[in-house]
């Protein structure tokens, strides 16, 4: 229900959770109708969706209800390509211990913090079809 309320984009999209624990976070995109692109295969815009919600949702767990309050923001996306994305999306942020230490960092700190996470999309066949490199701009809320 999270997804449908917050991200109605992801939900029709397709995009899900598969795994989120405190260390990394697999997200899924699938290729389909909402999610293609003219040249048979997932748009660009989706498999962003998908590897941006990888690496957000572990920040926002680490930020929930947390006191002090802290803000989070997308300051910059970078991606590379490297196969088609003809099926399923997985994609897999394993920076959860980095991103607790940049919250901590901006809490201790009152400046505002970025970190730049990574997160890897592979197909069913284990081939990475794209990496994303999401920077995340952390402040303790006045």
């Amino acid at each position: 229900m999270f997804l449908f309320a917050k991200l109605p984009a992801a939900y029709f999209s397709g995009v899900r959770i598969k795994e989120l624990d405190e260390k990394h976070c697999v997200t899924v995109v699938p290729y389909k109708w909402l999610t293609q692109n003219p040249f048979k295969s997932t748009y660009f815009a989706s498999l962003s969706m998908a590897a941006e919600m990888s690496t957000g949702l572990l920040s926002m767990m680490h930020i929930y209800k947390r006191q002090p309050a802290v803000s989070m923001l997308v300051v910059k996306l970078e991606a590379n390509y490297f196969k088609k994305a003809t099926g399923k999306t997985y994609f897999t942020c394993e920076d959860g211990d980095k991103i607790i230490a940049t919250i901590e960092e901006s809490i201790a700190t009152g400046e505002g913090t970025t970190f730049t996470a990574k997160s890897v999309g592979k197909n069913n066949a284990g081939e990475t079809v794209a990496e994303f490199f999401v920077t995340w701009s952390f402040k303790k809320k006045n």
